[in-house]
């Protein structure tokens, strides 16, 4: 686990790409009894919570469930950590907040989730914050590795075409047990199918001073612009 950081060098590497990968930042104690806690709630075969056109346009095969409003304090080691605090100070500035925390669970053999931004990039100021935290380490034999492609956070909203196409410039992230990954809620991103048993990792949510709560409520896939709150799509791309 890391004692010690240059919270403002990592700040700069994150604007600089959208996303940064720090390994080794929580302890495999705390990520195994949080992994053991995701595995009790997911079971190996949970049903789907998302319309079967969702899951055919966004190619997202993930069960959402928010651990945290459900009262599962153990969540908490990790929200109330004073290094993960501090690092989102830096990365988003005085006044930021907590979202909420949803872990993700896929089961083997799915589609992992097409490319998609979080946040609708209209306002470069407003966004959210993924905080992906992994309880268990992805490996090539599992899957479920994240795509992003650095510098796209800065592109506005992401090109119409193939779902699933791969970019020249695309980065593979395959973080291990207590790794870190942040992600800017405009960055081009997407994971790959899982291969291996499972997939789960949590996403503790942030966004900055001024930003709206529901700012994740719509995401943007190349395909379409999807509403959460209605489970529709509502632009066709």
């Amino acid at each position: 686990m890391i004692k010690q950081m240059d919270y403002k060098t990592l700040a700069d590497r994150f604007w600089v790409n959208g996303f940064l990968h720090i390994p080794n930042f929580f302890s495999k104690d705390l990520m195994t009894k949080l992994n053991r806690i995701c595995l009790e709630q997911f079971g190996m075969d949970p049903d789907w919570e998302h319309t079967n056109e969702f899951i055919e346009k966004s190619n997202c095969e993930i069960v959402p469930w928010f651990p945290i409003r459900e009262g599962v304090r153990e969540f908490l080691d990790v929200d109330q950590d004073s290094r993960f605090s501090q690092l989102t100070q830096e990365i988003l500035g005085e006044g930021w907040q907590n979202l909420y925390c949803m872990s993700m669970f896929s089961k083997k053999g799915t589609n992992g989730q097409a490319w998609h931004q979080d946040s609708p990039p209209d306002d470069a100021k407003k966004f959210n914050l993924n905080r992906l935290v992994y309880t268990h380490s992805i490996t090539e034999e599992i899957g479920g590795q994240v795509v992003a492609v650095p510098g796209s956070h800065k592109t506005g909203l992401i090109t119409k075409g193939d779902p699933d196409e791969n970019f020249d410039n695309q980065v593979i992230l395959t973080p291990k047990q207590g790794d870190l990954v942040l992600l800017h809620g405009h960055c081009w991103h997407r994971v790959l199918p899982v291969t291996g048993a499972y997939r789960v990792s949590t996403n503790f949510r942030a966004i900055p001073s001024g930003t709206p709560e529901e700012i994740t409520d719509t995401a943007i896939y190349r395909n379409m612009k999807y509403y959460f709150p209605t489970n529709e799509v509502i632009e066709e791309r």
